[in-house]
């Protein structure tokens, strides 16, 4: 369980000095199995996963993960607590490769044929990326696909995921919800999903709405997501984009 106490981020325009809220008194508890996360651009989305992971840090407030305060902790510490971080754009890792970077996810060495379990996972010909390397030679969709597997490898208790469904439009997305689905199965952990698909919505238990940076709706998929919808059609919200 997570839980997001009055979480505040600021950051201060270069040029003009000036200070900006992108997430203002936060405050969320994450239980569910799926979580999702959606609302307008700029709307302070990408920067709450980032604050969770530790990317950010931030302003003020709190975040504990099963009761214990990791506001203060690093990415490493956060990571080694229980927490993964599936990036909007996932990084390159030149001279690794997918198997490398899968045995170090899981944290111990695994063999082929275990490797080649989680990329079947995520639709990819094992044989044909097992001892590729993570580097230019992979495209976006393949890459995204990589990390998936790796966080499945990882089967770590908190898994956050910044628009999974983003470069991999050929793979179906019931083969990313059934991904999904095996991880949980696997951890009993929380997966929180930034995401403005409906499809990815459909899934989860609670839906959470941010916008203008705090927290415009929050609840069962049931309640919200019809609202969502209506008020999308409406223009009320432009779905997507990097915050």
């Amino acid at each position: 369980m997570l839980e997001i106490k009055n979480l505040t981020y600021i950051v201060t325009d270069a040029e003009t000095g000036k200070e900006r809220k992108i997430l203002d008194d936060v405050s969320l508890t994450i239980k569910e199995r799926f979580v999702a996360v959606t609302g307008p651009n700029g709307g302070g989305k990408s920067t709450l996963a980032k604050l969770i992971a530790g990317i950010y840090t931030a302003s003020s407030g709190q975040i504990l993960l099963d009761g214990v305060d990791i506001t203060n902790m690093t990415i490493t510490e956060r990571a080694n607590a229980g927490i993964s971080f599936a990036f909007q754009q996932p990084v390159r890792f030149k001279g690794i490769t997918v198997k490398d970077l899968i045995s170090f996810a899981a944290g111990s060495k695994i063999s082929v044929s275990e490797a080649c379990k989680y990329l079947s996972e995520v639709g990819l010909c094992a044989k044909e990326y097992v001892n590729r390397e993570v580097n230019e030679s992979l495209s976006g969709g393949e890459l995204k696909r990589i990390e998936i597997a790796m966080i499945n490898a990882r089967g770590t208790k908190f898994s956050v995921f910044d628009e999974p469904e983003a470069g991999i439009d050929l793979w179906s997305f019931n083969n990313l919800i059934k991904v999904f689905e095996k991880m949980y199965e696997k951890t009993k952990g929380n997966i929180l999903i930034i995401s403005h698909q409906e499809r990815i919505l459909d899934i989860a238990d609670k839906i959470v709405v941010i916008a203008d940076g705090k927290v415009a709706a929050y609840g069962a998929k049931n309640d919200i997501l019809p609202e969502l919808l209506s008020a999308q059609s409406g223009c009320k919200f432009t779905m997507g984009g990097d915050e």
